[in-house]
């Protein structure tokens, strides 16, 4: 189509268009992949009548030639978001940062208390109805198109048609500018040992039907490598990555259980390779909106099982999140980190997660901290923060008290740091003053899910010390039966000595697993816990199981769970006193399937339940 000669009034060269611009003014230049090279190059290269300008963005992927040393008195940058391109010039001074809500960036361009008087953008080449694509970069661009007084455009074929509300008619832009140029690209890069620990563990707090955002990186890629075995997802997010082709390809994101806009993939931008493109290109399965819809924490909210995926710099041991600053620095941005923090923690079944690595500066630095640097900027306060996950694991804070925090956090710290950690903990009076810690990582952090004999599901998961009173909760509400059982003694106490002393494990002598139902994943209701004979290469094991709770099969699977990590270790089998009269605990044992010997003396059995490579062997 012939667009050029269908407005030849708008059709101008770089140099003509930049020339439109007047001295003093706030200049907008499109977001991400959508940056026009050619336009940004003209600024610099035609602009000697330009003075006191401030261009003002998002990340963008190309070149920012404007905060180069010398040409400050034709520009100064304000980024709402600081990329690898301005940010030294950040944090020389040349240029400035505004930290802003990317939900609220709109907003503040439509009421002109952000002044936008020129977009520099780039679309797609019109239609014949006379419209084009905002196409990879919606988010702030929209505001910016209907609030600026000169819209400069370069029209790129290149520039893939999305749907949703991208489409701007021909009649609101100043000036055309054509252009063929690909669009910048960004790679996700591929998951490593760390990353993937990190992408399974979230998994396992994402539910099928669950509606993500997540954005482009290690750990963002390894999340959604390991959700190839999950159903019936969707996208609400305010970045679309090269990651999500793969499994909606195979329909695992299929947004059929979306309570917001089903079936549609929403999002403000989208930045990754050609391929991704392409993919977008006219896809009627995609949308973009601006970021003040997709980043509004009320139209998060609206989408049931809404799982924000977050990333940052460090968490301190109390659950602060520094995300925008580097030693002291300006490194990024605030983003919409916090708006989707606030709208999956509003969501019907929503879960907030931060995940981040252990250590940065290979392995030299800890991520998670006693308390953050001086300099550090809190970007998601300690009431907002839900879940935190590293390569060791998950660390639940919400409406937990700072002590639980502290050692939910040191739980999943990398172990060279944990004994620094608690130390600091300990001088702080976050934690108790005999807090005990545990110096190396659980080597069976595998969790398992298991289906009771009525058939509600169970997760058999190893001891944290941070279960210390979850586990004294457990035994405060069981029966005084059930307490006579367990402990062959009627007990009216549980205080924290021994309830430490219960959770502190060295994997080798001692190991312990809990079971908690899948919908109250916080909630103890069965331990089971084996201590070594080294002499004979035997394990005392005991197990306790809430009153309400017994007789469903927890006993058995907690045994099992046990028995393979002891067989594991070398461990020749079990050895357990129990009285007679506990039938149930007896049909755990005899129904193992593995050979039981038995001596009855003073009213309880003294069993052993030996191992055997060979199942047939092993049948009692």
């Amino acid at each position: 189509m012939d667009w050029q000669g269908r407005f030849p009034g708008k059709v101008m060269g770089a140099a003509e268009a930049v020339r439109l611009i007047k001295p003093g003014r706030r200049i907008l230049i499109g977001s991400g992949a959508a940056e026009p090279n050619l336009l940004v190059e003209a600024l610099v290269r035609d602009g000697e009548h330009l003075a006191d300008n401030d261009i003002v963005h998002l990340l963008t992927l190309g070149p920012a030639p404007y905060v180069q040393p010398g040409l400050e008195r034709r520009f100064r940058h304000t980024a709402f978001f600081i990329g690898p391109n301005v940010r030294e010039a950040v944090q020389a001074g040349r240029a400035d940062f505004m930290p802003v809500f990317l939900s609220e960036i709109p907003g503040l361009i439509s009421s002109r208390r952000v002044r936008i008087d020129v977009a520099v953008i780039m679309v797609s080449p019109p239609d014949r109805h006379g419209y084009v694509s905002l196409g990879v970069s919606v988010d702030v661009v929209r505001a910016a198109v209907e609030s600026a007084d000169l819209v400069i455009a370069a029209v790129n074929p290149n520039m893939p048609r999305t749907f949703g509300n991208s489409f701007v008619h021909v009649s609101a832009l100043h000036a055309l500018v054509p252009v063929d140029q690909p669009l910048h690209e960004l790679a996700a890069e591929a998951s490593d040992e760390v990353s993937g620990a990190i992408g399974r563990h979230v998994a396992t707090l994402i539910p099928n039907g669950a509606t993500l955002q997540t954005g482009i990186g290690r750990i963002p890629h390894a999340v959604l490598e390991a959700l190839h075995g999950h159903t019936d997802l969707g996208v609400h997010t305010e970045m679309l990555s090269d990651s999500v082709i793969g499994l909606c390809e195979s329909g695992v994101i299929n947004g059929k259980r979306k309570t917001l806009l089903p079936g549609k993939l929403v999002t403000s931008f989208v930045m990754g390779t050609r391929r991704l493109y392409d993919w977008v290109n006219e896809n009627p399965s995609v949308e973009l909106h601006p970021s003040d819809f997709t980043n509004d924490p009320v139209q998060i909210a609206k989408n049931d099982a809404m799982i924000s995926i977050n990333s940052a710099l460090a968490v301190d041991l109390t659950g602060q999140v520094a995300s925008d600053t580097l030693s002291g620095r300006f490194f990024s941005g605030i983003g919409g980190q916090v708006d989707f923090v606030r709208g999956a923690a509003r969501s019907r079944g929503g879960k907030p997660i931060i995940a981040l690595p252990s250590t940065a500066k290979k392995g030299a630095v800890s991520r998670i901290k006693s308390v953050l640097e001086e300099g550090a900027g809190v970007v998601t306060s300690r009431g907002d923060v839900h879940y935190v996950v590293t390569e060791y694991g998950i660390a639940e804070l919400w409406g937990k008290s700072v002590r639980e925090r502290a050692t939910a956090l040191i739980d999943i710290a990398h172990p060279d740091f944990r004994s620094e950690l608690l130390s600091e903990a300990k001088r702080r009076h976050f934690v108790f003053p005999d807090q005990i810690g545990r110096a190396v990582a659980c080597p069976w952090a595998e969790e398992r899910v298991t289906t009771l004999k009525d058939g509600r599901p169970l997760l058999i998961r190893p001891l944290r010390i941070s279960d210390e009173e979850e586990l004294q909760d457990l035994f405060y509400r069981l029966s005084r039966e059930s307490i006579y059982r367990r402990f062959l003694a009627f007990k009216q106490e549980h205080p924290h000595a021994e309830m430490q002393k219960l959770v502190d494990l060295d994997y080798d002598s001692s190991m312990a697993v809990v079971a908690c139902p899948t919908s109250e994943p916080g909630t103890i209701v069965g331990m089971g816990r084996y201590d070594v004979d080294a002499s004979t290469r035997l394990a005392e094991i005991a197990f306790v199981v809430r009153d309400e709770w017994q007789n469903k099969g927890i006993g058995r699977a907690l045994l099992e769970r046990l028995a393979e990590i002891a067989r594991s270790k070398g461990l020749l089998g079990f050895t357990a006193t129990t009285l007679v009269n506990n039938q149930p605990m007896l049909r755990v044992f005899t129904g193992s399937g593995y050979r039981v010997q038995s001596e009855l003396a003073a009213g309880s059995y003294a069993l052993k339940l030996l191992f055997s490579d060979s199942q047939s062997e092993g049948r009692a």
